[in-house]
């Protein structure tokens, strides 16, 4: 499995974070600080300093451009509208919202900006994705944190209690459980910056939202695709970049790979797969519909294509069909020197690198050499004089038991595939085999 190097800027970004963490600290230790629930802030009537009464709170508004994201506004529901207060209207926090002396003027209508999120509207009751835990979870309340003049959002809570807190049982419910089975009901929160909305393809979009994703493993991205329903599951992958979508696609199970790439145009579809390794786009282009697989095709680059379109003649169980034509093969008079400065150029787009395999100018396989060999040679040193010439090779019609036979045997890393000229025509990676004799282990 592939493993997800965190960018510079990503790095900057969690600096910053952390940054941003201690200085919220610090205000914490220093003025009066009181910890609330959304629960117990929709349906607080707003009222002004006149005594004057300006309806309900319907929903919150807060501002996602903060790692702890303030409120900026309230929706309030006022003679059959809801109208939007700003936050620097209220003065304070009691039975009711107390504001300034309001007029007609101090209401607009609700329209969000970019980076703005609908507390009520968009999170409870919702599915999120906490990335810390890589799992789905459903929303039960929100946790805030005023303090000075500010109330932000620091925790989602997701657990049984604060679904009691909802419906009015919170002080019922735990005694209940303190009485009956002697267990004291506990919080389970998720700190904000874990939590990733997807209940709309706008909050997956947002720059802030989206790397929270990007920065899952593959294999944990999958696996919360997979527990996605239909629509939400097309969203998430629609709202990663090529390569994420490409990495996260190959540890999918293939039903939910065809699903998702059949969500696609051809041309969305082809720059995905470009990324994939040829035998893993292979394998999910059998799976498609003829006319859909000739479509993406179509789009993709010639030199991609006609290396995919190599390995889809040949059946997913045999040689052919298990292998990948990713792989460095170089002449044998290529130097150390150059044989490395060509792994270091192409290793981003190598499926097996631990070998690099000699070839004549026909593509006749000479011999192999390995990746630690390379390494521990003298950089002007020929291939012709390291390679090993007693390859173990399998045909392209081999069964995969007797491959499985021949990893076993040898402890092989990659077995290359050869035609009945001795041709070098791809390479199977143990993973590949793996994935056809042990699915779940292979994935």
């Amino acid at each position: 499995m592939r493993e997800v190097l965190k960018k510079p800027s990503q790095l900057f970004q969690r600096m910053l974070y952390i940054k941003n963490l201690e200085v919220l600290s610090m205000k914490m230790t220093t003025n009066p600080q009181v910890f609330l629930f959304l629960s117990e802030l929709l349906g607080k009537k707003v009222i002004d300093l006149e005594k004057r009464e300006w309806g309900k709170v319907f929903d919150l508004v807060v501002s996602l451009s903060e790692p702890y994201p303030p409120v900026i506004a309230l929706l309030c529901r006022h003679k059959k509208e809801i109208l939007r207060l700003s936050w620097k209207k209220i003065i304070k926090i009691e039975a009711y919202f107390l504001t300034h002396s309001l007029t007609p003027a101090d209401f607009d209508t609700l329209q969000l900006k970019e980076g703005e999120l609908l507390l009520k509207d968009f999170l409870l009751d919702k599915q999120i994705v906490d990335t810390h835990g890589a799992k789905v979870l459903r929303v039960n309340d929100l946790h805030f944190l005023q303090v000075d003049h500010t109330l932000r959002l620091v925790h989602v809570d997701v657990g049984f209690k604060g679904l009691m807190r909802r419906v009015g049982w919170g002080k019922f419910a735990e005694k209940f459980f303190q009485w009956f089975f002697d267990y004291q009901l506990k919080d389970s929160f998720i700190p904000w910056r874990y939590v990733q909305p997807i209940s709309s393809p706008d909050l997956l979009r947002l720059k802030i939202s989206q790397n929270k994703l990007a920065q899952l493993h593959p294999a944990d991205l999958a696996d919360i695709i997979e527990e996605l329903d239909v629509y939400k599951r097309s969203q998430v992958f629609q709202s990663l970049d090529a390569a994420t979508a490409a990495e996260t696609l190959e540890e999918t199970d293939p039903k939910i790979q065809v699903r998702l790439i059949e969500t696609l145009n051809p041309a969305q579809a082809s720059d995905i797969i470009e990324e994939m390794s040829p035998s893993e786009a292979a394998d999910l282009l059998g799976d498609l519909p003829k006319e859909k697989a000739e479509g993406i095709l179509r789009e993709m680059e010639e030199e991609i294509a006609e290396d995919v379109k190599e390995l889809l003649v040949h059946p997913d169980e045999k040689a052919g069909g298990l292998m990948t034509t990713s792989f460095a093969a170089l002449p044998a008079e290529t130097s150390v020197q150059e044989a490395l400065k060509f792994l270091r150029q192409e290793a981003e787009n190598l499926d097996v690198i631990y070998y690099v395999y000699i070839i004549d100018a026909e593509g006749h396989l000479l011999g192999v050499i390995s990746l630690r060999e390379l390494l521990t040679a003298e950089p002007e040193t020929n291939l012709s004089n390291l390679s090993n010439p007693r390859v173990i090779t399998v045909g392209l019609e081999e069964e995969k038991e007797e491959i499985a036979d021949l990893f076993a045997k040898y402890g092989f890393k990659a077995i290359p595939v050869v035609d009945e000229e001795k041709r070098l025509k791809g390479v199977i990676p143990f993973k590949n085999l793996l994935e056809v004799v042990a699915p779940k282990l292979g994935k």
